[in-house]
């Protein structure tokens, strides 16, 4: 069985649609998230922690808002920046530039206790990227990127949460999409679909 580490039922109901009902079941463990300048690394580190708690193969992610305008700001730090400064903050930072180009980034990170094999082919879904990750640590984990490109502008919308309201893609925000096509062209999608097509053929 695969456990999809997360205290967030809705990115569980999310991977559902990707691995199926049976596949895949949560695991309430809030493991340690570390600091770092880039997505990854704190994925894998989540990977290996989560593996030595539950001691069997696990899947977690990371995601962030990353503006180009920014250096990719705030990116990994994204949660802290939306629970200490507010979403409208970050809108009100990002008129200051005339590039308000940005990205939504997600990586899964997976880990067995094993050697996690050959990466995807070159098949892989659009918008994703496969890695290994040993870190230095006795446990390999297998990395899934995912990222979908678009614009920050003033808030719209009702729905999604976090940044949704100021990321527009393709003419409309997240906010203003349902939850179904949101799902279909997000970050985390993209990765969970890179990660479901290699753990089916692995």
């Amino acid at each position: 069985m695969l456990h999809y580490v997360t205290t967030n039922p809705g990115k569980l109901q999310e991977a559902r649609q990707y691995l199926g009902e049976g596949t895949i079941t949560d695991y309430d463990y809030d493991y340690t998230e570390i600091q770092r300048d880039s997505l990854e690394p704190i994925a894998a580190a989540g990977a290996r922690e989560a593996y030595r708690e539950v001691g069997e193969p696990v899947v977690v992610d990371d995601s962030g808002l990353f503006l180009d305008a920014f250096d990719g700001f705030p990116g990994p730090y994204s949660a802290y920046v939306e629970d200490t400064l507010g979403v409208e903050t970050v809108w009100e930072l990002a008129r200051t530039v005339e590039d308000r180009g940005a990205a939504f980034r997600c990586v899964m990170a997976y880990c067995d206790g094993s050697a996690v094999g050959e990466p995807a082919g070159p098949g892989k879904p659009e918008g994703s990227e496969a890695a290994d990750d040993n870190g230095g640590d006795d446990l390999p984990v297998r990395l899934f990127v995912g990222s979908v490109g678009g614009e920050i502008v003033a808030p719209r919308g009702d729905g999604g949460f976090g940044y949704d309201p100021i990321f527009e893609h393709d003419g409309r925000t997240f906010a203003e999409r349902s939850s179904a096509e949101k799902n279909e062209l997000s970050h985390r999608g993209r990765a969970l679909a890179a990660f479901a097509e290699w753990y089916d053929q692995r």
